[in-house]
């Protein structure tokens, strides 16, 4: 294959390149292992712009791992707010204390020990140790098989899991043994912004090596099968606030979707039954002047909400609800919430200024 012939200039075309172009990203101005770590984890499945300034706020907020070890959970989730797959933080605080308790607060430099740590997958492993420690280690994500299966012509299905080893060994043969920073993520940003599903091939610094570009097929490339449909699920979410202008939420469950996060009373509509008339049955409840507040989708990585929200006046319901909570505006605004509350919440927030 060509460009496993002229690694080389492979290798120089790829990082004159993103050392030239690379975009001025936070995490890119430093070493720290901790820092890095963080940014992989933040943009798993979330845009750049996205991240940049929940890993801002982070850092500042949590600037060693014992700071973040030593974290509420309520705190921490509060400024993961909005960013979704909340799991994340939660595994991400777990591993920084294992690295404290095993490691003597070290971040492990090699790929056995580092991939043991809570949340830590091969991705994250690699991008690690090579751009905090300079070790040669793959770091392959959905961007890095985009561009290594149209470079090789690779048609292996990039969906299913085992294929990726075929691409982790090329990786390997291909990178930079002297700076394995640079050739990961200029892989990485030239996914990004040059090799993307509609590649710009004219722009492409490695064009010359390319064998679906010289054989006409970049558009053909990677190869993936589309995932099943996600299935829908119709939710109605009640904003309900007392005559004392307090509102009704309550934490969710420990464990599975949103974990540990505050939400307004939800439940799953059936057919051929109003919401009113749903939240009177399941939670004995009967809201006074319901409105209806927002109506929108909100997608999960394994289903989606389709979601009705409304706003409705009720008398104290704590005797009824003992999982459930009185707050005020003011300390709903403190509670760690998903998106599609937040959506609720802010839109609350927003009518009642216009009205006022």
């Amino acid at each position: 294959m060509q460009i496993i012939e002229k690694k080389v200039e492979f290798r120089e075309a790829l990082l004159s390149w993103y050392n030239r172009e690379k975009r001025d990203l936070p995490w890119r101005r430093t070493n720290n292992p901790y820092y890095i770590w963080v940014s992989e984890v933040m943009l798993q499945q979330t845009r750049v712009d996205t991240v940049i300034p929940y890993y801002e706020r982070f850092i500042k907020a949590f600037p060693t791992m014992e700071a973040l070890a030593e974290a509420d959970e309520h705190d921490l989730l509060k400024l993961w707010e909005g960013l979704g797959y909340y799991s994340r933080a939660r595994n991400l605080q777990t591993g920084v204390k294992e690295v404290i308790e095993s490691y003597g607060g070290k971040i492990p430099a090699n790929r056995k020990d580092i991939s043991t740590l809570k949340g830590v997958g091969p991705y994250t492993a690699g991008a690690v140790l090579s751009i905090a420690f300079g070790i040669p280690e793959h770091a392959v994500d959905g961007n890095v098989m985009r561009v290594i299966s149209r470079l090789l012509l690779i048609e292996e299905d990039i969906a299913i899991p085992r294929n990726k080893k075929i691409f982790e060994q090329v990786v390997m043969d291909l990178i930079d043994p002297e700076d394995p920073s640079s050739f990961n993520q200029g892989l990485m940003e030239l996914g990004a912004t040059i090799c993307t599903p509609n590649p710009k091939c004219l722009l492409c610094p490695v064009m010359d090596f390319c064998s679906a570009f010289h054989e006409g097929r970049q558009d053909e490339l990677p190869i993936k099968t589309k995932k099943t449909a996600n299935k829908t699920i119709p939710i109605a979410a009640y904003a309900l606030q007392n005559e004392e202008g307090k509102w009704l939420l309550r934490k969710r469950p420990s464990k599975g979707l949103l974990a540990n996060l505050w939400e307004f009373p939800t439940v799953e509509l059936t057919s051929g039954s109003s919401p009113k008339k749903q939240i009177e049955k399941e939670m004995e409840i009967v809201p006074k002047n319901m409105e209806e507040l927002l109506s929108f989708k909100h997608i999960f990585t394994h289903l989606t909400w389709d979601l009705k929200s409304f706003t409705a006046r009720i008398n104290d319901p704590i005797k009824l609800l003992s999982n459930y909570q009185l707050f005020t505006a003011e300390e709903v605004n403190a509670l760690p919430m998903p998106v599609p509350m937040l959506k609720i919440w802010e839109e609350i927030k927003k009518q009642r200024c216009m009205d006022e």
